[in-house]
C-alpha cells in the first residue's frame, strides 16, 4: 500500500514542474514563436519565482513530517520525508539553473559580480549550498556511514537552508513581502514545535517527578 501511495506522491510533485512546462511550450510545442507565451511577458522571471516557490513549499512540507507523524499518530509518514526533501532539492537545481543559464547565460563573472552586490542572490546561493550536503547524504548507505546521530546534526542545516531561503524571498521581493512572511509564520510554527519537543523533556526530567525543581543539599561553610 506504502508503495503504491509512494508512486501518486511522486507524481504530485511533478505537476507543479509539468504545469510549467506546459504553460511555456503551450498546447503547440513545435512552434518555437510561441514558446515562453503562456508564462505571460516575462517568462524566465515567471520561472525563477515558481521554481523558488515550490523550493521552499518542498522544504516546510518535509519539515511538517516530523510533526504530523507524532501528533496525527502517522508513522508511516516518515517514509515520505526522504522523497520530499529530494524534491525540495530538485526544484532548488531547477530554480539555480533558471538563474545561471537562461537570466546570466553562465557568464561567471557576471554571476559572481552578482553574488558579491546583491545581498538576496549571496544568502539565496547559501541556502542552495547548505541543500547540497543534504542531497548527497539522503541513502540510507550515508545513515551507516556518518551514524545515526552525526546525520542527524548534518540533516538540520534543513533549518539553516528554509530559512536562508525565505530571508532570500523577503529581500528579493522588497514592497509585497505577504508571500515570504507567510511562509516565515509556517517554518516559525514548525521550528516553535521541534524547540518544545526539546525543551519539554529537559524541563521535566530536570524538574523531577514531583515537579518541582530539586534542592541540592547545603555543605557547610
Amino acid at each position: 500500500m506504502i508503495r503504491w501511495i509512494k508512486v501518486v506522491v511522486f507524481l504530485a510533485c511533478l505537476v507543479p514542474l509539468g504545469l510549467l512546462l506546459w504553460r511555456f511550450f503551450g498546447p503547440t510545442p513545435t512552434d518555437m514563436s510561441t514558446w515562453g507565451a503562456g508564462l505571460g511577458a516575462n517568462p524566465i522571471e515567471k520561472i525563477t519565482h515558481a521554481t523558488g516557490d515550490w523550493t521552499l513549499r518542498f522544504l516546510l512540507i518535509t519539515l511538517a513530517i516530523t510533526p504530523l507523524r507524532k501528533l496525527l499518530r502517522v508513522p508511516w509518514l516518515i517514509r515520505f520525508r526522504r522523497m520530499l526533501g529530494l524534491f525540495a532539492f530538485f526544484y532548488g537545481c531547477l530554480h539555480f539553473l533558471t538563474y545561471i543559464w537562461l537570466d546570466q547565460f553562465f557568464n561567471i563573472h557576471s554571476m559572481l559580480a552578482d553574488v558579491a552586490k546583491r545581498r538576496f542572490i549571496t544568502v539565496g546561493f547559501t541556502g542552495f549550498v547548505l541543500m547540497l550536503p543534504l542531497a548527497i547524504t539522503s541513502t540510507a548507505g550515508w545513515i551507516r556511514r556518518l551514524g545515526g546521530k552525526r546525520w542527524q546534526a548534518l540533516h538540520r542545516l534543513i533549518y539553516f537552508s528554509a530559512i536562508a531561503g525565505i530571508i532570500h524571498y523577503l529581500w528579493l521581493v522588497k514592497a509585497d513581502t505577504r508571500k515570504p512572511l507567510e511562509y516565515g509564520a509556517v517554518l516559525a510554527i514548525l521550528l516553535s514545535y521541534r524547540l518544545l519537543a526539546w525543551a519539554i523533556p529537559w524541563l521535566t526530567k530536570r524538574r523531577g517527578p514531583s515537579g518541582l525543581y530539586p534542592v541540592r543539599p547545603r555543605t557547610a561553610d
